[in-house]
């Protein structure tokens, strides 16, 4: 049962690029979250309906973030999350730089001028067994019909380079690959075509979730492939549905900009919550 007076649990919803996002305030009270009420938030008729549930808890440094998947599964990583909460706490505190805990570790967050946020996702996982993948083999080229690179960004990742990323079944193409046997965590997929010199369009499926019109962990965990297979440079443009991410590989991580929005604030009802 969640611990409360007289009210419902406050939430604001984001997006960044219509990836989009339940935030909950918890730096103030502990909010237990269990699986049954965040996959009852996640229905978008009965509930609100988010990609990932992001909850903002105090921490060693600005704060700290936790993320759930709509199964009600967790995520140690979700880049476009991080830098709607880093802008929500800009805005708050007037800071121009963040430092933010995730299970994937300290993320630097700042302000990119022109209303873009930027978070530092840290290095990228090229080893096997930090994507991690079932067995020891190159992350490079997998034995996956396609050939598609492993890259780990704090979850795990399966990029394909095709000649149309749009002619794709991506229903089809991401549910068959989120489960497969060298991926022992389940993984996120993506389509990804060149269209121009370090210029990517990119469709992803993320695990527990499914279909969704922007991933910034996706985006990074392409970019990186793409510079290590020499498709492009290290800093890349890549186009997703809903929208544009700039992703710069530089010696102290991988760096994502782009733009974020707050949506609206609201209330979860005490008669939702105590109907979970």
């Amino acid at each position: 049962m969640i611990a409360r007076k007289h009210t419902g649990l406050p939430f604001e919803k984001m997006h960044g690029l219509g990836n989009d996002f339940v935030v909950v305030d918890a730096r103030a009270r502990d909010i237990p979250l269990p699986e049954r009420l965040v996959r009852a938030i996640a229905h978008r008729h009965c509930g609100v309906g988010f990609d990932q549930l992001a909850v903002i808890s105090s921490g060693k440094h600005d704060a700290h973030l936790t993320f759930y998947n709509a199964d009600g599964s967790i995520s140690a990583a979700c880049g476009n999350a991080t830098r709607c909460i880093a802008r929500k706490l800009m805005d708050e505190t007037g800071l121009t730089t963040l430092r933010l805990t995730t299970d994937r570790g300290l993320l630097m967050a700042r302000d990119a001028g022109d209303g873009l946020t930027a978070v530092n996702m840290g290095q990228p996982q090229l080893n096997w067994d930090e994507v991690p993948l079932a067995e020891p083999m190159d992350t490079l080229e997998l034995p996956i019909d396609g050939t598609p690179t492993a890259t780990g960004m704090g979850n795990p990742h399966c990029t394909f380079f095709v000649e149309d990323a749009e002619a794709v079944d991506l229903e089809t193409f991401g549910a068959a690959h989120e489960h497969h046997p060298l991926y022992p965590q389940r993984t996120n997929v993506q389509v990804a075509s060149l269209i121009g010199p370090d210029h990517i369009r990119m469709r992803v499926w993320e695990r527990g979730v499914g279909i969704t019109l922007a991933s910034g962990s996706s985006s990074c965990a392409t970019a990186v492939a793409a510079a290590r297979r020499g498709l492009t440079g290290r800093k890349v443009q890549i186009d997703l549905d809903g929208g544009t991410l700039w992703i710069n590989w530089a010696e102290d991580g991988v760096w994502m900009t782009g733009p974020t929005m707050t949506v609206f604030a609201g209330e979860f009802s005490r008669d939702f919550l105590e109907s979970v």
